[in-house]
């Protein structure tokens, strides 16, 4: 195997020395045309690429972004990344992406990694069970950090969505419709974000005296779905109407009704959660509450780079609405 190529094997292709191939890749120093030309011929030939992170110790800027998220399967979580990679790359970052999949020790390990490798900052949605310990740790390495969606007890700047505002709007459209038994549909782990979705459904139904509230837990995946929707139809069949914790567990119960020969916004209104790019184009459409996760992303990117801009500045707390996009899925209850 030929040896990796290196500043010494530049500089020996090109007949120069070692400070030489540095100043020429920098763009520095007094270096004729000829040799600046030498120089990169043996840098295409090598196929060398200089060592990003050795720069950062000399100068002390970091380049690379970590993100921690959980589900990367997730649709909203893949938009989120791409706004998130789009803003970070246009201004020089490279973005790297670990799925913690809600495991604390496993969010554990991976913020170890990023701080003993070297990253300029961190975008984290923290784990359910995260300890105080954990911003601490971030705390004394000193990490630019952004927190998403879960809050927690978390010191650093933080973008999130007035979840309780949102679902309670949701319920309100479909109380608005005629329906009163309601069901809060999805999530499993009562995380501070279904917990806010969760109060601002139960908050409605409360306004609404004659409703009747029910909360059915569901993994928040296509397949656990439609597996929960036929079983919460066979246990209360009197439901007419579901707020959903996200578009996935409400497309997968779209599905259950159609293999159950139901149409979606006839027998049973759904309205999902974050109007992913599927939720548009599903038969029939999916109602929803957008919040536009790609430009969510490139909000997380911002934030994180005004703070690594002024380190010292107070930490920022922003939380966007969600708008309710009415769709094919909602619509009056059908009279007996």
């Amino acid at each position: 195997m030929s040896e990796k190529p290196t500043l010494a094997s530049v500089a020996r292709a090109a007949g120069v020395s070692i400070p030489t191939v540095s100043q020429v890749m920098r763009g520095t120093g007094r270096i004729s045309e000829e040799t600046r030309t030498a120089v990169l011929e043996a840098v295409k030939k090598l196929h060398y690429v200089p060592n990003s992170r050795a720069a950062a110790m000399r100068s002390g800027d970091n380049r690379e972004i970590g993100f921690l998220i959980n589900q990367l399967s997730n649709p909203f979580n893949a938009e989120v990344i791409s706004g998130a990679v789009d803003l970070l790359e246009a201004e020089g970052f490279l973005l790297s992406v670990l799925d913690t999949r809600d495991d604390a020790a496993r969010q554990h390990r991976h913020l170890q990694s990023f701080v003993k490798h070297g990253r300029g900052g961190l975008l984290w949605v923290p784990a359910y069970s995260t300890s105080t310990e954990t911003f601490d740790f971030l705390r004394a390495h000193k990490l630019p950090t952004v927190t998403f969606l879960r809050r927690l007890n978390s010191p650093f700047d933080h973008l999130g969505i007035r979840n309780a505002d949102a679902t309670q709007q949701a319920t309100d459209h479909l109380l608005s419709l005629g329906h009163r038994h309601i069901a809060y549909f999805g999530g499993t782990l009562m995380t501070a974000v279904r917990r806010e979705r969760i109060a601002g459904y139960e908050r409605a139904m409360a306004a609404q005296g004659s409703a009747h509230p029910l909360i059915w837990p569901s993994e928040n995946t296509k397949l656990a779905g439609l597996e929960a929707m036929q079983a919460l139809t066979k246990a209360h069949p009197e439901v007419t109407a579901l707020v959903c914790n996200g578009d996935m567990v409400a497309l997968g119960a779209s599905l259950a009704l159609t293999r159950m020969g139901k149409t979606p916004g006839k027998e049973v209104s759904i309205v999902g959660f974050d109007d992913i790019p599927d939720a548009a184009v599903a038969t029939p459409a999916l109602t929803t509450l957008a919040v536009s996760p790609h430009h969510l992303g490139r909000k997380l990117g911002r934030i994180l780079l005004d703070r690594i801009a002024d380190p010292d500045a107070p930490p920022t707390v922003v939380e966007v609405n969600a708008t309710l996009v009415i769709r094919e899925t909602t619509a009056p209850p059908m009279t007996p």
